[in-house]
């Protein structure tokens, strides 16, 4: 009998070591998958962080260059004056401008402005498109078209410029021929409202007609 009893002990005993071996074997599996579940999320969210780290910086070179064929100018003055204004380019990009800004939330023109109160708009973050007898009638449509569909910008005549189509930013000029010239939608995108806007978010509406 007493045999028997310790047979029985003997035979749980090994029992329950074999289920705690075997309960330590799936612990140990279940580590490993743990350890390796986290290196995998691990390696995919650095790689994701370093993916989007390359997309922002990619979108931020994208942002600060040119556009092709753009001339620049800086430390441009902001002065209020009542008078006429010899300014050096033309259009004029910038500098001393009239109190009174023009209308430029998506304006059409079809007479020439007062480029005092134009440029006092580039102030503001409007885009100013001019073009002069050579732009083709059907281009002066299209940038109508496009111009009454952007806020802060403006279009009208202006004969003394040397290419038939201009885009003007405070600061930023480009010249195209035609209206299709994909640097219209890309001079657009980046300066209406852009970074070089020396009063963000002022008003380009209740101001001048002409």
């Amino acid at each position: 009998m007493g045999s028997k009893s310790k047979a029985k002990a003997a035979d749980r005993k090994a029992r329950i070591a074999e289920m705690r071996r075997a309960e330590q074997a799936r612990e140990r599996r279940n580590r490993i998958i743990a350890i390796i579940a986290s290196t995998v999320i691990l390696a995919g969210v650095v790689g994701g962080g370093w993916y989007l780290l390359d997309a922002a910086n990619e979108k931020e070179k994208a942002e600060a260059a040119p556009v092709q064929g753009e001339r620049t100018w800086s430390d441009l003055s902001q002065n209020h004056v009542e008078k006429q204004v010899d300014y050096p380019m033309s259009p004029a990009v910038g500098g001393d401008h009239h109190p009174v800004w023009l209308n430029c939330d998506a304006q059409v023109y079809t007479k020439e402005v007062n480029e005092e109160n134009a440029v006092h708009s580039l102030e503001h973050g409007a885009v100013w498109i001019t073009y002069t007898d050579k732009a083709a009638k059907a281009d002066v449509t299209a940038l109508t078209e496009k111009v009454t569909k952007t806020p802060y910008s403006f279009l009208s005549p202006y004969k003394d410029q040397p290419s038939p189509i201009t885009l003007t930013a405070w600061g930023h000029q480009v010249k195209v021929d035609k209206a299709s010239d994909p640097r219209v939608d890309e001079f657009l995108d980046k300066y209406v409202q852009g970074a070089q806007t020396p009063e963000p978010g002022a008003s380009c509406s209740g101001g001048s007609m002409a």
